[in-house]
C-alpha cells in the first residue's frame, strides 16, 4: 500500500447500495465492468443477444455494454477498434496518422466513457445514491452529453451545465434524452470559470441533494482512458505496425485531460512516445499561460485541469481555429469532397471524412506540426482520437455558408492546401522540465484559489508515484461492480 492510497479509497455506504441495488434490479440494470469495455468479447453471451437488436443510442440499460471503442455498427454487436488512418495524401507528412474513432459510441462521442468512469465508483460504492440525488455535469459539451446519457440508462436524474454558445445541437440532444435540468453558462468554449461558479451556485442552493461529477478533478475521468482508451490504441498498433514500426506519438486536446491520460499508458509501452497536448490558438493557455475565446468546440481552457499530468507532457501544439473550421467545410461541403477525390484521396475515406468533428480536425493539425517538428517519416505511427463526428456541427457548416457564402471548388482548393498541407511548426513548443513544472505550478490559481484544494494536494500531483496509484483503482472499481450486479441478479434473470 503506497502512502497516496487512502486517497482514493472509497466510502462504502450499504444502506445506499442497497436501495440501488433494488432499483436496478427492479429496472433490469447490469453495469458492465471496464474490462469489458476493453474486450467486449469477454461479455456474456445472454447479453450480447438481447444486445443485437438494439439500437447504437437506444435508451436501453444494456447500451451500457456499448461503451466501448469496438462496437460494429454492421452487426449490432462487437469488432475491431474503430479507426480510421489518413495518409500522405491527406497530412502531407510521411508519418502514419491513425485516429480512433469516437462516432460509434453510444451519443455519438466517447466522453460518455469519460462520464462512466466518474459516475460508476460513487455509484457502486454507495457514495451517490441515484434515488435521492441528482448528478451534475459540468461541461462544455460531449460530457454533459454523455453523462445524461448514462444518467438515462441508469434511471437517475441529471443536471446539465454547459456554454451558451456552444452548438444547438448539444442542447437539442439533452432535451430530447430528458435531461432534468439544462444550465447555459455564459460565454464560449473556453469559460471554464463561469461552469464552475454555476456548481458552487448549486451546491450553496440544494446541499446534498446534488453530486457534482467535475471532469476535470475527478480521476475516474483519466482512470476510464488510461484503462480503456489506451488499450484500444495498443491493441490497434500490434494490428497495424511494421518491423520497422515505432510507436512514436500521441496526440490529444486538453480538454479536461482524461483523454490524454491514456499517453500515460502509451509511454509505460513504448518510452519514447511523445505526448502532445493540443490547444486553441486564440486561448493558448498551455503554450503562454494565455485566455481567450475561440469555437474549437470541447476542449475548454483558461486553466490546468486538475488530472492532468502534466510532468508527461512532452509538447504543446496551439491550433488556429479558423483552419480548424475551415477543414470542417473542405470534408463537409461537396465541393469541397470533390477537390480531394482530385489529390488522389479515395472515395471511402472521403466519405468517411465527417466522422471529424471540429476537435477531431485540430488533433489532426496537431499531429501534422509533431511529425514535422521531430522530423518524422513513414516507419512513425501517430496516435490521436477523433472524439466526436460532424453530425454535432451541421449547424457550424450552414453558419459558414452564411457568413463566407457557398463554397466554391477554388475555396476548397486554397483551404485544403493552406490550411491542411501547408500546415508546420508555427506555435508548437517542446516542453522542457522547467516548462512542465511551470505548467504545474499554473494549477494553483485555479484550483487551490478558487476551488478549494490545498497546497498539499497539489504537491502531491508532481510525483510520478501518486499517478501510479490513480491507475492502480480500475481492478478495485471491477471487484465492486460485479458484486454489485451478483447483489441485483440481472444477468441470472436473463
Amino acid at each position: 500500500m503506497s502512502k497516496y492510497s487512502k486517497r482514493f479509497e472509497l466510502k462504502i455506504r450499504k444502506e445506499v447500495i442497497a436501495k440501488t441495488v433494488q432499483r436496478c434490479k427492479e429496472k433490469g440494470i447490469l453495469i458492465p465492468t471496464l474490462k469489458q469495455m476493453k474486450n467486449p468479447n469477454s461479455i456474456p453471451e445472454k447479453i450480447k443477444n438481447r444486445l443485437k437488436p438494439l439500437g447504437m443510442w437506444d435508451i436501453n440499460p444494456l447500451n451500457l455494454f456499448r461503451i466501448t471503442w469496438k462496437n460494429d455498427v454492421n452487426t449490432g454487436l462487437f469488432g475491431n477498434v474503430n479507426h480510421i488512418e489518413l495518409p500522405s495524401s491527406v497530412t502531407g507528412v510521411k508519418a502514419r496518422i491513425i485516429g480512433i474513432v469516437g462516432k460509434y459510441f453510444p451519443t455519438g462521442a466517447h466522453k460518455v466513457g469519460a462520464a462512466f468512469g466518474c459516475l460508476v465508483p460513487r455509484l457502486v460504492s454507495g457514495e451517490f445514491d441515484p434515488t435521492t440525488q441528482k448528478a451534475v455535469w459540468p461541461s462544455t459539451g460531449n460530457y454533459c452529453r454523455g453523462g445524461a446519457y448514462d444518467c438515462a440508462l441508469l434511471a437517475s436524474p441529471a443536471i446539465a451545465i454547459l456554454p451558451e454558445e456552444m452548438s444547438k445541437e448539444r442542447f437539442e440532444w439533452l432535451r430530447e434524452i430528458g435531461t432534468s435540468e439544462i444550465f447555459a453558462t455564459p460565454g464560449c468554449e473556453s469559460n471554464v470559470k463561469e461552469i464552475y461558479d454555476k456548481c458552487w451556485e448549486l451546491v450553496k442552493t440544494r446541499g446534498d441533494s446534488i453530486v457534482i461529477f467535475n471532469q476535470f478533478s475527478e480521476f475516474g475521468n483519466s482512470n476510464w482512458h488510461y484503462h480503456v482508451t489506451a488499450s484500444a490504441i495498443e491493441e490497434l498498433y500490434n494490428s497495424v505496425k511494421t518491423p520497422t514500426s515505432r510507436l512514436s506519438a500521441y496526440i490529444s486536446a486538453t480538454g479536461s485531460a482524461g483523454t490524454i491520460a491514456a499517453g500515460d499508458y502509451l509511454k509505460k509501452i513504448s518510452p519514447n512516445c511523445k505526448i502532445v497536448a493540443s490547444e486553441a490558438l486564440q486561448c493558448p493557455t498551455l503554450l503562454a499561460n494565455g485566455f481567450g475565446g475561440h469555437r474549437i468546440e470541447g476542449i475548454g481552457d483558461k486553466h490546468i485541469p486538475w488530472i492532468h499530468n502534466v510532468r508527461n507532457t512532452d509538447a504543446v501544439a496551439a491550433i488556429d481555429d479558423e483552419n480548424c473550421m475551415r477543414m470542417l467545410r473542405v470534408f463537409n461541403e461537396p465541393q469541397g469532397q470533390a477537390i480531394l477525390k482530385e489529390y488522389g484521396i479515395n472515395k471511402e475515406l472521403i466519405q468517411n471524412l465527417h466522422l471529424l468533428g471540429i476537435s477531431s480536425i485540430g488533433n489532426v493539425l496537431a499531429a501534422i506540426k509533431a511529425a514535422r517538428f521531430f522530423e518524422m517519416n513513414e516507419n512513425d505511427v501517430i496516435f490521436t482520437v477523433f472524439t466526436d463526428s460532424a453530425d454535432m456541427y451541421k449547424s457550424r457548416v450552414m453558419e459558414l455558408r452564411q457568413s463566407h457564402g457557398e463554397y466554391s471548388e477554388i475555396q476548397a482548393r486554397i483551404d485544403f492546401e493552406r490550411y491542411m498541407l501547408a500546415e508546420n511548426t508555427q506555435n508548437f513548443m517542446e516542453l522542457t522540465y522547467p516548462d512542465r513544472k511551470r505548467l504545474h505550478n499554473f494549477k494553483y490559481f485555479t484550483w487551490v484559489e478558487q476551488q478549494g484544494k490545498t497546497v498539499e494536494e497539489i504537491n502531491e500531483l508532481w510525483e510520478t508515484e501518486f499517478w501510479d496509484e490513480v491507475y492502480l483503482q480500475y481492478p478495485k472499481w471491477d471487484q465492486l461492480i460485479e458484486d454489485f450486479n451478483a447483489q441485483t441478479g440481472v444477468l441470472d434473470s436473463f
